[in-house]
């Protein structure tokens, strides 16, 4: 989509600016992100339900002994890994608004079929197809809102649907206990029904989203011609530092002065300059795909830095929201006060992810924010693997909590903000949480059945990770500390040389990107 000189003239009064904005922000926020949060929310209870369905006699049923349930749950993790890079490379081919709605509707099918397994294999093949169809969500989600949003509006929205995440362990300890009443229906138990009812209710909302979900900004049928003219103008404003490509091939140079004859060059400059074309700007929607963005994604630093640490929080937030019941159930509490009792420590972990996030956008912080927040989780570890009574287990839980979810969307945040392109965007997202989702090979075998109730060393494992996430978060910030203090001394104009170059060469047609000399990292 194209926008007028006149057009672009108007959009850049302060007061016209200011008035649109909040409708295409209002109109964007009221279709897009109750769409995600449903998708994110089932996703989350239709992952976690199976530790609610453990404690209600899905290991008895189904004959699972020793670490058969722990085994069960980490084969979900090597298709949900393995299909993450390609699912976000696929979106944009596919569309966003029917990708992710897909993949949701998929998996809630999938879902409904663990209420008819009868034994071990029947688990670990549900497991494994349900890690297939949900590894692209969350990658494709990032991405998706990276391409709506400005880069500090994004994690505020992150926060919204990653809240609901919080939420859906709440969600879930309600429905399950609420399910359970139907134990005996149609001959079938309890727990069952779990899956059963969650996976119909998902595969709804994966087609509810595919009806109100825009595939971008520029077809978006619920803005008016000018909110939707205005919002691609903003959104490519706020990216013209890293859209633009070479002003002109090699022979169209304009040549900078040496000194010799100042006359003769200002009159060759003027003179070049007067057939150098109109500055190319690569936009997003307009991008090929090329390996050689891939290759800068998976090569970039802080993919490597945030998914180590992203992997620090992912260990206990998984291990956290899957054996969370088994915890509670060790406290004493049994059959439905278990499943209720799941449901308080997330409340206090939801308010905080949004307050969290709207301050991270408006101050332009990530990792900061995650350097004082990781803490309060350590604190609740500590407590927990030092605790002599239930009550102090209990405490320790809602720390832990509150620690570790306000983290995860200021985490997802940095990789969209520090990185441009749109395919090195799209793979480091991806990356950074196929590396980081290793972690949940370790969070399934945290917490075993021998632990029981204490779960001394399930806590302190994920007290280690926790740990190490906040010392790859350190890092991460100092490097953008480093990084941004380089391009403001002028130490990376020389990318601009070495990507006129490739640009040249005809190896790239991509935007420069995050190599821009003028693009500034957020910490």
């Amino acid at each position: 989509m194209q926008t007028s000189a006149g057009t672009t003239a108007a959009f850049e009064d302060p007061q016209r600016d200011k008035a649109l904005t909040r409708k295409v922000l209002w109109k964007l926020d009221l279709r897009v992100l109750p769409a995600l949060a449903l998708l994110w929310l089932a996703n989350f209870i239709d992952r976690s339900n199976v530790g609610n369905a453990k404690i209600a006699g899905l290991t008895t049923d189904t004959h699972l002994a020793g670490n058969q349930f722990n085994t069960a749950l980490a084969i979900f993790y090597v298709p949900y890994i393995l299909v993450e890079l390609p699912s976000n490379w696929v979106m944009k081919k596919m569309k966003p608004s029917r990708w992710l709605p897909f993949l949701v509707a998929i998996w809630g099918a999938v879902t409904t079929l663990t209420g008819v397994i009868h034994n071990f294999s029947g688990l670990v093949a549900i497991r494994f197809f349900l890690g297939l169809c949900e590894g692209g969500l969350l990658p494709g989600i990032v991405l998706y809102l990276s391409t709506l949003y400005k880069p500090h509006e994004l994690q505020q929205r992150v926060g919204i649907f990653y809240a609901s995440a919080s939420l859906s362990g709440a969600f879930g300890g309600l429905l399950a206990s609420a399910i359970l009443n139907m134990d005996g229906v149609g001959g079938l138990a309890g727990w069952r029904w779990i899956f059963i009812l969650e996976g119909l209710a998902t595969v709804a909302i994966g087609f509810l989203a595919w009806m109100v979900m825009p595939a971008d900004l520029s077809s978006a049928k619920f803005f008016t011609n000018e909110e939707r003219e205005f919002a691609v103008w903003r959104f490519r404003q706020s990216a013209a530092v890293t859209d633009n490509a070479p002003l002109s091939e090699p022979a169209q140079r304009i040549t900078a002065p040496n000194g010799e004859d100042p006359e003769k060059e200002e009159e060759q400059v003027k003179i070049e300059a007067a057939h150098t074309p109109a500055p190319v700007a690569v936009h997003f929607e307009e991008e090929k795909f090329e390996w050689r963005e891939i290759l800068r994604g998976m090569t970039d630093i802080q993919v490597w830095l945030s998914a180590i640490a992203y992997m620090g929080i992912i260990v206990p937030l998984y291990s956290f929201s899957l054996f969370l019941p088994s915890i509670v159930a060790g406290l004493g509490y049994h059959g439905g006060s278990a499943q209720l009792h799941t449901v308080p420590p997330y409340v206090p972990a939801a308010v905080l992810t949004v307050v969290v996030s709207i301050l991270s956008d408006k101050l332009k912080w990530r990792g900061p924010f995650m350097l004082m927040l990781l803490p309060i989780a350590i604190v609740g570890y500590i407590i927990a693997v030092a605790a002599k009574t239930n009550l102090q287990r209990y405490i320790a839980v809602h720390l832990m909590a509150t620690g570790l979810y306000p983290c995860g969307p200021c985490i997802l945040s940095i990789l969209p903000n520090n990185t441009a392109g749109h395919y090195k965007r799209a793979t480091t997202i991806a990356l950074q949480l196929a590396i980081a989702n290793c972690g949940g090979f370790v969070a399934t075998f945290a917490y075993t059945p021998d632990q029981a109730p204490a779960y001394k060393t399930g806590h302190s494992i994920a007290l280690a990770f926790v740990c190490l996430a906040w010392v790859f978060v350190g890092l991460n910030v100092a490097y953008c500390m480093y990084e941004n203090k380089a391009r403001a001394d002028g130490r990376r104009d020389s990318n601009v040389d070495k990507y006129q170059e490739l640009w040249d060469s005809g190896k790239t047609r991509a935007p420069i990107g995050d190599r821009s000399p003028a693009f500034k990292f957020t910490l």
